[in-house]
């Protein structure tokens, strides 16, 4: 079995002819976007909109096709300067046709019965759902040259104090045990089996933000005043209307997700303490030990192992899944090993020109790595869901992305947990899925709670580094209640959290993909065999409808509060299990 993908389906080289000629076709198909923008106001309705519409779809075709090889050329070796210069050349071009896509957006928004225009038109009906949202969202654009204006303030502005919070917090030495080393190395140290060494880590890192923590305050501070700003000219009620809006999701449906989890929460107090309490602490559970590994398992996995284990494990469920799975490791769709220059992590990345999916692991054998696997491979059931749909109907919304994958990793470790060895072994398993579940729970709620008191109080005040440690700790206080020793919490959070220095809001819909998914696979559970072509169909309408829409194809109203309960319970049932587990 292969070791690294297979990229040459798509190119064999930046050499390739095929290379060339598609890079000449989007050049040439560049300036005929502009063209066709100037002409706008002299075009009839219907000519103006399918005109359009063509020339996005061939220009989408061609950039995910180019900028996508790029990119995991990239990514299977860092080092490749080639790689970057080419992402370079498409990108370029790729910011020459921003101007006129947003101009036609402009002018769509405005024609006549647009709707209608739609619903009647063979070429346009399928992108009904585009249309309506760029009708909606056009009541949100800048006038005139407001629209370029505000990209380009951006660059200097929002965009250049995310970049600089990224370079403090990867270039800030830490000093651990007389050795110097980085923050993501000392974070990765919350992991050790070794209790002192936890602690030490902690200290350490608490100790190392003292140096960053005054510009890395302004940075936050300057990013959430623009975003206000950015909000009050545009018309929006708040940065989190906006948020919503962009994630075709009701404020309904989030107070339902909310007020569920407020119910909940003392249930993950409970497994915090019940952690804490075996792992020697009275007080709750300290920081530092929140990701302390318990219980063990030694089951080490080759890949060929995986690809047996998985295929055969996702065909009790559905069998276009698992030969989708055989598939990827057949047929080289999975760059397994690290090495030297590789991208850390995982992910999938859709390959629209193939009809296929190219995924990244650092596999290690492990039997979380084969659970990274399955969760990946779920990122690429669901691009082979939505295929069949038009180009400019491949993406969907951010609470929506990680259903399949969620969903993936709920079939794998139901099974896994239910065939553990012995007691040791399934404590380990259980374990880590509760691991999982506190982050996008309590760490998610806390960082929702952190980001609505920052911009609550930004206008009225530049919130200095001590400030923010002040309602990060209340934050995590109000979200770990008891559950955590409340003298050894995380005040600078903030600092080390990319997520607040870029999209607005980047939290919540964590805790929406997580629990979704989960209570998709609590149905799943009660239906059997009859659930699965809803689930499939569910997927497919991702890209084409709002999250509640979307829900209410497996007949879920995402506003019921009890759709929350019911996926929050399954994991207070693990909770239980584990609490019964380590007191016995």
């Amino acid at each position: 079995m292969n070791d690294v993908w297979n990229l040459d389906p798509i190119y064999k080289g930046f050499d390739d002819p095929a290379y060339g000629a598609d890079m000449d076709a989007l050049r040439e198909l560049v300036e005929k976007i502009q063209a066709q923008t100037a002409q706008l106001p002299e075009l009839e309705a219907l000519q103006g909109l399918k005109q359009g519409i063509a020339l996005q779809e061939e220009f989408m075709k061609l950039v995910s096709k180019l900028a996508g090889y790029a990119s995991l050329r990239q990514a299977a070796n860092t080092r490749d300067p080639e790689a970057g210069s080419r992402m370079g050349q498409v990108m370029q071009l790729y910011s020459g046709v921003a101007a006129p896509f947003a101009a036609w957006k402009e002018w769509a928004a405005k024609v006549e019965n647009l709707q209608e225009l739609v619903a009647g038109d063979e070429d346009l009906k399928d992108y009904a759902f585009l249309f309506k949202n760029l009708e909606e969202s056009s009541r949100y654009l800048l006038s005139g040259i407001g629209e370029a204006v505000m990209a380009k303030m951006g660059m200097s502005g929002g965009d250049a104090w995310s970049e600089m919070q990224q370079y403090l917090t990867s270039t800030v030495p830490v000093s651990y045990r007389g050795t110097t080393t980085n923050l993501s190395s000392i974070r990765n140290l919350a992991y050790d089996a070794d209790a002192s060494v936890r602690k030490d880590a902690y200290e350490a890192e608490l100790a190392c933000y003292d140096r960053i923590k005054d510009p890395v305050a302004y940075a936050l501070n300057s990013i959430k005043l623009e975003t206000i700003s950015d909000c009050q000219l545009r018309g929006y009620e708040s940065p989190l209307e906006r948020t919503l809006k962009h994630s075709d999701m009701k404020r309904e449906t989030l107070d339902a997700m909310l007020g569920a989890m407020d119910e909940y929460l003392p249930k993950f107090w409970q497994y915090l303490k019940a952690k804490g309490k075996a792992l020697g602490h009275e007080k709750g559970l300290p920081w530092y030990d929140l990701f302390a590994p318990m219980g063990k398992t030694s089951t080490k996995f080759t890949a060929e192992a995986a690809r047996d284990y998985l295929v055969s494990l996702f065909a009790e469920f559905d069998q276009e899944l698992s030969d989708m799975v055989a598939q990827a490791f057949d047929e080289a769709w999975i760059d397994f090993y690290p090495r030297d220059g590789k991208a850390g992590g995982a992910f999938c990345a859709g390959v629209e020109c193939l009809g296929e999916s190219r995924i990244l692991t650092n596999f290690d054998g492990m039997f979380g790595d084969v659970v990274t696997l399955a969760h990946e491979l779920g990122h690429a059931f669901h691009n082979l869901c939505i295929r069949d749909h038009r180009p400019l109907n491949l993406d969907y919304s951010m609470p929506l992305a990680e259903t399949a994958s969620t969903f993936n990793e709920c079939i794998v470790m139901a099974s896994a947990i239910g065939k553990a060895a012995d007691k040791n072994e399934q404590i380990a398993l259980i374990e880590s899925q509760l691991q999982d579940a506190t982050q996008i729970i309590c760490d998610i709620y806390s960082r929702y709670r952190f980001e609505t008191m920052v911009f609550a109080n930004r206008e009225a005040q530049f919130m200095n580094a001590d400030t923010l440690c002040g309602y990060m700790t209340e934050a995590q206080k109000q979200s770990y209640g008891d559950g955590l020793d409340n003298d050894v919490m995380h005040p600078y959070m903030w600092v080390c959290k990319s997520h607040y220095y870029g999209p607005t809001f980047y939290n919540f819909p964590y805790a929406f993909g997580g629990l979704f998914a989960r209570g998709l696979y609590a149905q799943y559970e009660k239906e059997g065999v009859a659930f699965v072509e809803k689930y499939k169909k569910l997927l497919h309408t991702t890209p084409i409808a709002t999250a509640e829409d979307v829900a209410k194809v497996a007949d879920i109203d995402l506003t019921d509060k009890d759709f929350w309960r019911g996926a929050l319970q399954t994991i207070a049932d693990q909770i239980e299990l584990f609490c019964r587990l380590v007191e016995a």
